[in-house]
């Protein structure tokens, strides 16, 4: 006998739930067809998966290498189902999508307005993390793409890039550099770099921009978001690199911040989408990265000299 995908699905529940009134609940089913299940699972496998002799649940190392591979089995399931639906029609049903903070909120916005009268079938679910959690949720198809920034290891993914990030120097309005049109990194040496807290790549992307040129201050002053880091330069913390999307989307609305165009080929990132190789929502996944590049370019034509 093989195991059915059903068990699989109850077994993966379990594991996220180490409970089995709990993973019962979020099965719909009752606790003793959860247990029945889980004990016609270990017969067929020839080994127990969850170790039920303590107070707590936990799986046993037979149990951890089937989870693995139990999840990689059931992503692939529900990729061939949602595959097959959207070959047949693009851009239709659920497909779920990570995005990063220092994006999320200042594209987003714009962009899905036009997508949802474009394709009004598309029933897009978003998740809002962190590059690295997104790059394991994408893995373990927990989503079925990312909108990330660029330069970021993406090996064994496919990526496709949908636009560029210029970075803009934010300062004071009395800051001796907020008369001038533009800036050279340089000029900044001997400034307070403001920056994200770790974790974020545009933490990463800023550090990379400035190579080194200026130094963060030595003291733990670190925002959890782009519209904090604002106001912490608007109250004399210091300078920050805002991306050009958060320009667009008035980042500094209600500051007395002045926005310099940086002078520097490596002050930018590239903003794109990345999958699973060979997944069944590829082709959904490269139309939406058309599309985000389409409106991205359209948003930006008013503004092109």
């Amino acid at each position: 006998m093989l195991p059915t995908l059903r068990q699989l699905q109850y077994f993966k529940s379990l594991a996220e739930f180490l409970s089995f009134s709990k993973a019962a609940e979020a099965s719909n089913i009752t606790q003793s067809t959860l247990s029945a299940s889980i004990r016609q699972l270990e017969d067929i496998l020839g080994c127990e998966l969850v170790d039920r002799s303590g107070r707590q649940l936990v799986l046993t190392e037979d149990g951890k290498k089937v989870l693995e591979q139990a999840s990689a089995l059931l992503r692939d399931a529900q990729d061939l189902v949602q595959g097959v639906k959207s070959r047949h029609s693009p851009l239709t049903g659920r497909f779920r999508l990570g995005v990063i903070p220092s994006i999320s909120p200042f594209l987003l916005p714009r962009m899905l307005p036009a997508l949802r009268q474009r394709y009004p079938d598309l029933q897009l679910y978003l998740r809002e993390d962190l590059t690295r959690n997104l790059v394991a949720s994408l893995r373990e198809g927990r989503i079925d793409a990312a909108l990330i920034a660029f330069p970021y290891n993406t090996e064994g993914f496919i990526s496709a890039e949908i636009g560029m990030d210029e970075f803009y120097l934010a300062v004071p309005d009395n800051h001796p550099l907020a008369d001038l049109d533009m800036v050279g990194i340089d000029a900044l040496a001997s400034e307070r770099l403001l920056l994200l807290e770790d974790g974020h790549c545009l933490r990463n992307h800023v550090l990379a921009a400035t190579s080194g040129r200026i130094a963060p201050p030595d003291e733990d002053i670190k925002a959890t978001s782009l519209t904090t880091l604002v106001q912490m330069v608007d109250n004399h913390l210091g300078i920050t690199l805002v991306p050009q999307i958060a320009v667009e989307a008035n980042v500094t609305f209600g500051t007395n911040l002045k926005l310099i165009k940086v002078d520097d080929a490596r002050a930018s990132r590239k903003l794109g989408l990345i999958w699973r190789r060979k997944s069944s929502f590829e082709g959904n996944a490269k139309l939406l990265c058309d599309e985000m590049n389409a409106l991205l370019k359209n948003m930006r034509e008013p503004n092109r000299s």
